[in-house]
């Protein structure tokens, strides 16, 4: 039976304080259906983040696009730092057809899967190295492709944290995590094989190889579709759930386009006036802090004007005004009234920092690779196999600890281990080509990865009040992976003024912070071990 009430921090730990499993339970837990169908939602979740991310950068350098432009494609995946704004659709609106047959959570699954293999097949038929518009058309796929899978996630985890127990959370966190490195095995070092098998090189191009081996990233996706088709919808209801007409839910679509189309305007009408800005600030701080100052001024302008045109547009009474309380206000006034103000900006705060050595150095990982000289086939079998399986590893061990000894306490030690691997990257930066340290970097770094990600997701998933599933983890989630995502877009300037070992010393100490907020939010909330 699900858990319901507003103490779930509490009854969480204290179950798994007062009603620890033993090894072997644990290791029988495993086997449940509804850990199961999250191994394969897990794979559909891990296969596209890949070919927005190194995939697609070692294409755009087979391709000849510059590092600097690379590293702003990471961009594309924002959808994921801001799907929050439309988690309350993917949580309240109905779609049409599919909900009455299949359910609110598998009819959104569906969709949002059919959308990734759609912005898949964008990308796959446009080549990047043909001119400036084939980089546009390539960006406009990537965009497709980050929103649907922000689309997905948002429906996963709804489905995860209703599908299952409260005290499951941490064995359904790590079987998610499995099947999400296995989809990133397939789209990294899969994607990585075929493209040379089919005959792509840095030195010799080929954009048909890359086609085809984007189409088949694209068929692999039935994976994902099959598993939506034969899962079961969860069985669970709001205590505050609340029934809109058809108008109402119309107009709350409309409202939404409404507000993208208002910050997209906004954000395309800052160009001139902050690039301008931007030269500037990089004569007096250099190009890679004073561009990316400049892009957070940017993007900080189109976020007020959205929301002053937001304000203006709930003024016309497009929308039922109860409905917007319901859907947008209700879950954060939720989230703050049960933590408290200072408590739930410190937990905020941590969710927002606790990724950011990990992401920001991910954007740019494949590029230092292959700078190093490393061929593709070596990237793919150590970087993306033999690391993701060392992830696997990790991230069972996280979730078998977190179950034994508390979420907090593995999160701590996931963080430690998190900002230290960050320092091995120095040193396999200034011994170049070295197989035997690339092996050491590539385990311990993503060892420790696997472990922390296990316990952050069942760190998350206690925070979230039942009633407001999809929007409160979409939040969360949106905040983990915001500021490290803005950061990483300008990873490659940052590689031009810092160097390697420069940047890498700067992402460990960016992890030093989230120490202190791990420990401040454990003795915050009290929470007994």
């Amino acid at each position: 039976m699900l858990v319901t009430n507003n103490s779930s921090w509490y009854y969480f730990y204290m179950t798994n304080e007062n009603n620890k499993m033993t090894m072997i339970q644990t290791v029988k837990a495993f086997t449940k259906p509804s850990v199961i169908t999250m191994l394969f939602l897990g794979f559909s979740a891990g296969l596209p983040i890949l070919l927005i991310f190194s995939s697609l950068s070692l294409w755009l350098r087979e391709a000849g696009v510059e590092r600097s432009a690379v590293t702003f494609f990471s961009w594309a995946a924002l959808g994921y730092s801001f799907k929050f704004v439309w988690a309350p659709l993917v949580d309240k609106l109905p779609v049409p057809i599919l909900t009455k047959a299949m359910g609110r959570r598998r009819s959104w699954l569906l969709v949002s899967q059919l959308a990734i293999i759609f912005g898949i097949l964008v990308m796959a038929f446009t080549d990047p190295a043909t001119s400036s518009s084939g980089l546009t058309i390539m960006a406009i796929g990537a965009v497709i492709l980050g929103f649907s899978s922000a689309t997905q996630d948002i429906s996963i985890d709804a489905y995860r944290i209703e599908s299952d127990a409260l005290d499951m959370q941490a064995l359904l966190s790590s079987t998610y995590i499995a099947g999400y490195r296995i989809g990133m095995i397939v789209a990294g070092a899969g994607a990585l094989f075929l493209a040379s098998y089919l005959g792509s090189t840095k030195a010799n191009y080929s954009y048909s190889a890359w086609m085809w081996t984007y189409i088949i990233m694209a068929l692999v996706m039935l994976v994902g579709i099959t598993t939506t088709f034969l899962m079961p919808e969860p069985d669970v209801k709001s205590n505050n759930e609340v029934k809109y007409s058809t108008e109402d839910y119309t107009r709350f679509f409309i409202l939404f386009l409404l507000i993208t189309a208002s910050f997209i305007a906004f954000f395309l009408g800052f160009k001139t006036p902050i690039g301008q800005l931007k030269e500037f600030l990089a004569s007096i701080l250099g190009k890679g802090l004073g561009y990316f100052i400049g892009e957070v001024i940017r993007l900080s302008a189109a976020l007020a004007g959205t929301f002053v045109s937001t304000k203006l547009i709930l003024k016309t009474n497009i929308v039922n005004k109860e409905m917007v309380t319901q859907t947008y206000v209700a879950p954060i006034k939720d989230f703050f009234d049960r933590y408290g103000r200072s408590a739930a900006l410190l937990l905020l705060s941590l969710v927002g920092l606790y990724r950011i050595s990990d992401i920001v150095l991910g954007v740019i990982s494949n590029v230092f690779y292959q700078d190093l000289g490393f061929t593709k086939n070596q990237i793919a079998t150590i970087v993306k196999t033999f690391g993701l399986i060392m992830t696997l590893v990790g991230g069972f061990l996280g979730g078998v600890l977190t179950v034994r000894f508390g979420v907090m306490k593995i999160l701590f030690i996931g963080a430690v281990l998190s900002a230290a691997t960050n320092l091995l990257f120095m040193a396999l930066a200034e011994m170049g080509n070295n197989l035997p340290m690339l092996y050491l970097v590539i385990s311990t770094d993503n060892l420790a990865a696997g472990l922390a990600s296990a316990a952050f997701v069942a760190f998350l998933s206690g925070l979230v009040n039942i009633s407001f599933t999809a929007v409160q983890y979409a939040i969360f989630t949106s905040l983990m992976t915001l500021l490290p995502k803005v950061l990483g877009g300008y990873s490659g300037s940052m590689v031009d003024s810092l160097g390697y070992s420069g940047f890498f010393a700067a992402t460990a100490l960016m992890g030093v912070p989230v120490l202190y907020l791990v420990w401040l939010a454990e003795k915050k909330l009290a929470i007994k071990k």
